[in-house]
């Protein structure tokens, strides 16, 4: 195999036409210079140079070499550059998976400004809900993930860095002419065991808030009677609007285009939404370019601000 540093050597030697001319540009001694071409005639199998009294010349497979020579460190230089370009710029691809109710207050935003701001780079949008986009994550199917540490179903190790973005709070949602909306009207928490009797719309079995619902309702004494599962946030808002059912829901999920009313719980819930990566990623400045935008998005009402928590917790990198 060609060594980059001798061709380098020979294709000076044309230039420079002395072994010594050569030696001193590189601040090397001249011995060095003939070691080195003595072993590039080794490595190529063909004499490169050849003595005329105290000189050397370059043969035809000399001269050959170190034109081909000079062409081949110039692509190396370019490609250099490009990595170089790489590695600052934010390039290429990034699967971004998000929770439902974050990617149109989060991910969509973020995508749309990065585009902006960074033509060359493309953000995938993938939505993935907490049980699924944590393996997704290690698997290499998602590079960046929006979701909820507090997951029980995932245990997360020292693979990964964790970003806080804010906490979200879990309200119940009820039609607007509910009557606990109307006697809760002021905002007035309400204590989750006076809907043991309501019927209940939820989301898929073992995800995230199917979980935490029956979590909640058993806490408060009595097992939800399901009237349909929906994996699809929307769906469960309009079964509610009908007047067919009451569900739990995290705020973010919530926008005020939907005819239902909302109120706090007596006991407060809530999920600290956080950026994941997998650890050392974030030095690629695509997937830190994705973080930073994610971490700027605007005011969001139903997102405060993060809650400190030991551990692992990362800022981005700044390029």
């Amino acid at each position: 195999m060609l060594n980059s540093g001798r061709l380098r050597l020979l294709s000076l030697l044309e230039t420079l036409g002395t072994v010594r001319a050569v030696a001193e540009a590189l601040y090397l001694s001249a011995s060095t210079v003939s070691q080195q071409l003595a072993v590039l005639e080794t490595e190529t199998r063909c004499r490169l140079l050849e003595r005329t009294g105290r000189k050397v010349q370059l043969t035809p497979a000399g001269l050959l070499l170190a034109r081909r020579g000079r062409e081949i460190l110039d692509q190396m230089a370019e490609a250099e550059a490009e990595l170089h370009a790489l590695n600052d710029e934010p390039v290429g691809t990034v699967r971004l998976g998000a929770f439902q109710s974050a990617i149109y207050p989060l991910a969509v935003p973020a995508a749309t400004r990065l585009a902006t701001t960074h033509p060359r780079l493309h953000v995938e949008l993938v939505e993935s809900e907490p049980h699924e986009s944590g393996p997704a994550l290690r698997s290499g199917e998602a590079d960046v993930i929006v979701t909820t540490t507090d997951y029980a179903g995932l245990a997360w190790g020292p693979d990964v860095e964790i970003i806080p973005l804010g906490t979200d709070p879990i309200v119940l949602v009820l039609p607007r002419d509910h009557p606990l909306a109307r006697t809760h009207a002021r905002g007035a928490p309400v204590n989750l065991a006076t809907c043991a009797e309501e019927t209940w719309a939820c989301d898929r079995p073992q995800s995230y808030m199917a979980d935490l619902t029956v979590r909640l309702c058993r806490a408060s004494g009595f097992e939800p009677r399901v009237a349909c599962r929906f994996s699809n946030y929307l769906m469960l808002l309009r079964h509610v609007e009908s007047g067919r059912s009451i569900t739990l829901l995290p705020a973010l999920a919530v926008t005020p285009d939907h005819a239902v009313a909302t109120l706090r719980l007596s006991t407060p819930v809530h999920r600290n939404v956080t950026i994941v990566v997998r650890r050392g990623t974030l030095r690629r400045a695509a997937v830190n370019a994705v973080v930073t935008a994610l971490r700027a998005h605007p005011e969001i009402p139903a997102l405060s601000a993060p809650t400190p928590r030991p551990g692992r917790e990362q800022q981005p990198l700044r390029s």
